[in-house]
């Protein structure tokens, strides 16, 4: 009789340290493309130009930042038109006692908890920190989801906020943001320059060079940041699905409610309902769009379950 080898289980331990590593070297890389872009601007412009476009770039950058950290809760909620939870509803008392057990198990304070309408099973979490957090949930994951799978859903969630992956993916958004203007403004800057008459007549060789590398980066630079943000946030998902088996201490609730999601319609008024811009804070993307494995926001819910399956 043949003997079948088990296949090895994965350590959640492990797979949250691995995806932790590789979401600082996707952050490492930013960084990179950034100073590489400055460089380059530097050298084809001149100190004076670059140094009116990092100011520019750099006031922008704080002010974005500033009302991205303080306010991301507030924006996100309104986007979505979600109501506080209410205790004397029954479903909403089962997601407030799930909360709170898990809150207490891990160690966790107690988020605030929200509600939002429609059908289709997601949630997301939002908060610059653990005593700011907030989770909200979809009617549709209260009423089709049991409470274990509930419970999946909900330390999914916590697991994004004890890693402060808001506040990390604020950062990068932000970083993300700062490249594009930057590349923004020294086309347009180009573009002044060739009204005003200062053209490729009074430039030499060398500086006309690094003008046409300029361009090509700054045209390059955007789409490349935005594909390793996007990267990021995938490997994030990863990482709050591993957190969640460790404060749950079983894969199977994340699982269910994974497949679930996978099985369930999404139709035209559901997706009305959800900003583009906070997509990629809920658990699944709720529009399940059809597109390239590298501009997705959400790793392949297939793959997810087969991990979890692992573990």
């Amino acid at each position: 009789m043949r003997i079948m080898k088990n296949e090895a289980r994965i350590s959640f331990h492990d797979q949250i340290s691995r995806n932790k590593w590789k979401s600082v070297f996707l952050m490492i890389i930013i960084f990179i493309v950034l100073l590489a872009l400055g460089y380059v601007i530097g050298l084809a412009l001149g100190p004076d130009y670059f140094l009116f476009i990092m100011i520019i770039a750099i006031i922008f950058s704080l002010v974005y930042v500033l009302v991205g950290y303080y306010k991301s809760d507030k924006i996100a909620l309104a986007s979505v038109n979600a109501k506080p939870a209410d205790k004397n509803n029954q479903l909403h008392r089962q997601y407030y006692h799930s909360a709170e057990s898990l809150c207490l198990a891990s160690g966790m304070p107690m988020p605030r908890l929200y509600v939002m309408p429609g059908q289709q099973i997601n949630a997301f979490a939002t908060g610059r920190n653990p005593e700011k957090s907030i989770i909200c949930v979809t009617e549709g994951a209260l009423n089709k989801l049991n409470k274990q799978e509930l419970e999946g859903v909900l330390g999914h969630e916590l697991s994004h906020v004890a890693n402060y992956d808001i506040r990390f993916m604020t950062l990068v958004a932000v970083m993300v943001g700062m490249i594009a203007i930057i590349s923004q403004i020294f086309i347009r800057s180009l573009w002044w320059q060739s009204l005003a008459g200062k053209g490729g007549r009074d430039k030499g060789k060398a500086q006309i060079i690094f003008i046409l590398i300029g361009i090509a980066l700054a045209v390059l630079a955007p789409i490349v940041v935005t594909l390793v943000q996007l990267s990021i946030s995938r490997k994030r998902e990863y990482s709050a699905d591993a957190s969640a088996v460790k404060f749950i201490r079983s894969p199977t609730g994340l699982i269910g409610a994974l497949k679930k999601i996978k099985n369930q319609p999404v139709g035209e008024e559901e997706k009305k309902k959800i900003s583009k811009a906070v997509a990629p804070l809920f658990i699944s993307d709720p529009f399940k769009k059809k597109i390239s494995g590298l501009w997705q926001t959400h790793p392949p819910l297939d793959k997810r379950i087969k991990i979890l399956e692992k573990m």
